[in-house]
């Protein structure tokens, strides 16, 4: 009797610690998921902020009156493996501006007003170079005085 109750209580801990293990690899797995995710979105944060930062400097270089930049296309870190995606799509405010397709109001009363720019960042995290499995995708819209 006191041989099988050992033998069934050895049993009844051996799945209790497996139980346990198999727990605590699973929320070790949620945890570095989590982790990623939170990485990846906060670069796509920091990456939109200097992706409208560069566009106003391209547009700020830019010759406004003889054309108009209206899309920006980046990958980072590099084109061959990019872990983010930056496309920036800008809209016009403003008299005097030529050959613009992305041209909101050019009958503005005041000169203070003119030559205003709305900066569309759109930041997407490629899943296939990540390895994350929900898409990440951060939209910024900033309204720039040029």
């Amino acid at each position: 009797m006191r041989k099988g109750f050992s033998l069934i209580t050895a049993i009844i801990i051996m799945m209790t610690v497996s139980l346990l293990m198999t727990m605590m690899v699973s929320l070790s797995n949620v945890t570095v998921k989590t982790t990623t995710d939170i990485y990846l979105k906060e670069q796509a944060e920091l990456l939109a902020r200097s992706a409208t930062e560069y566009a106003l400097l391209a547009v700020s270089g830019h010759d406004n009156h003889q054309s108009c930049i209206e899309k920006i296309d980046m990958l980072y870190p590099n084109a061959a493996t990019p872990t983010h995606e930056m496309n920036v799509t800008l809209w016009y405010m403003g008299s005097g501006l030529a050959n613009c397709g992305h041209l909101l109001d050019n009958n503005l009363s005041t000169p203070e007003s003119n030559l205003t720019a709305i900066v569309d960042v759109v930041v997407t995290v490629d899943q296939n170079n990540t390895g994350i499995t929900e898409p990440i995708r951060l939209h910024r819209r900033t309204l720039q005085k040029l």
